[in-house]
């Protein structure tokens, strides 16, 4: 089997099970993009098994401590391992996320389920020239049904696969989901991510716990779900601001469905907070889940000035002992540098605040401690304070 010797300090003899092409000291057997291979150290001791891709600033993606071919056998058990800590989990069955990539073994898959619809991605180039046996894989696992490929995340340029997007297996339908007593349509082949947020599945429930009687603001509210909630609590007046009109649209057929009154505009998020500081507009509870504002450490101090004047803007429109809930899901801002940005964001809006609580992503989506690149969702709920 061709291989890799890494270099003494490589972060993978350190639990990580990422190899960067700085940290390759030998390659040995002439591996092609896409192949396995073994990890050895220096002293020809082996540390596992790996997808290689030499396009790719991550060189190696270990999935085996042991020699390891990704068969069917694996998928089958990798998969069935995934979906059992998940019902340990007590996590919803129909609606989930099934496979997370390294949390779950393998590198690069992402399959989400919605009901009998699941949404697969193959974000590495190994795990994309075996889709066809991770198919045959959930079918005779999950039975006859809907498979939908969203490969067309831009990450997967970096891995040098092209874009895509289709129906892998059977015949697809437009569905809706259930969460805490809403229905919501999820366009799984043009919506965001995999059609919806399922990362912040439990949280919809927490914010609108706290929006009965209040004026609720919703920023980038993609299809409505934290203006619904709101409105479905008891919330004395619910807008919800979103740039994409195809969201917008959505947004508002949610909320005929689920017969809830909202405010849909279509806007840049800064620009509205702008004219609303402007206009003196007040509310007490602001929602702030914004998409990544990074996907390259390179973009993080652009990233950190987005979110400080974000964040300044609200402030300046919340009461006087109004409600943030603000959301980060870029992996690059970490726990220190977004609640850093906060603070920030406070001392120029010359307000002060309490943190209630920590949001952190659901659990299907696991956090391995020695890979900390498996947590990228972080978020925060304030409580202004009095001046002083």
């Amino acid at each position: 089997m061709p291989g890799i010797v890494v270099k003494p300090r490589a972060r993978i003899l350190h639990g990580h099970d990422w190899v960067f092409s700085s940290e390759v000291l030998k390659v040995f057997g002439n591996p092609a993009d896409g192949d396995v291979i073994s990890l050895k150290d220096g002293k020809d001791h082996l540390i596992g098994s790996a997808i290689y891709n030499s396009k790719s600033q991550i060189v190696a993606r270990r999935f085996s401590r042991r020699r390891q071919d990704p068969d069917v056998d694996f998928f089958r058990r990798r998969i069935a391992q995934a979906s059992d800590y998940r019902d340990r989990r007590d996590v919803d069955p129909k609606l989930r996320r099934v496979v997370w990539s390294e949390s779950d073994g393998m590198p690069g898959v992402i399959v989400d389920r919605y009901g009998d619809h699941f949404v697969l991605q193959t974000l590495t180039c190994a795990m994309d020239i075996r889709m066809d046996l991770i198919v045959e894989t959930m079918v005779d696992l999950f039975g006859d049904v809907i498979i939908i490929e969203r490969n067309d995340a831009p990450v997967r340029k970096a891995e040098g696969l092209e874009l895509r997007s289709g129906v892998l297996h059977g015949t697809t339908s437009q569905i809706a989901i259930e969460i805490e007593g809403l229905t919501l349509e999820v366009d799984l082949l043009h919506g965001q991510k995999t059609g919806f947020y399922l990362d912040q599945k439990n949280n919809y429930a927490i914010v609108a716990g706290h929006a009965r009687d209040r004026r609720v603001l919703d920023c980038f509210t993609n299809q409505g779900a934290f203006a619904l909630a709101c409105a479905h609590e008891g919330a004395a007046d619910v807008t919800g601001v979103e740039e994409s009109p195809e969201n917008i649209a959505a947004a508002k057929r949610n909320a005929v469905h689920n017969e809830l009154k909202a405010h849909w505009i279509q806007q840049d998020v800064f620009q509205f907070l702008r004219a609303a500081d402007k206009a003196g507009s007040q509310y007490d509870l602001i929602i702030l889940d914004p998409p990544s504002f990074t996907k390259t450490k390179s973009g993080l101090r652009d990233a950190l000035r987005g979110y400080r004047e974000l964040h300044m803007r609200a402030f300046k429109v919340l009461s006087k002992d109004g409600l943030l809930a603000t959301f980060s899901c870029s992996h690059h801002v970490s726990d220190t540098a977004f609640l850093g940005t906060i603070a920030d964001a406070l001392v120029d809006a010359r307000r002060s605040a309490r943190q209630v609580r920590r949001f952190e992503q659901a659990p299907d989506h696991p956090v391995l401690p020695t890979i900390p690149d498996t947590e990228y969702f972080r978020g925060f709920l304030l409580e202004m304070m009095p001046g002083r």
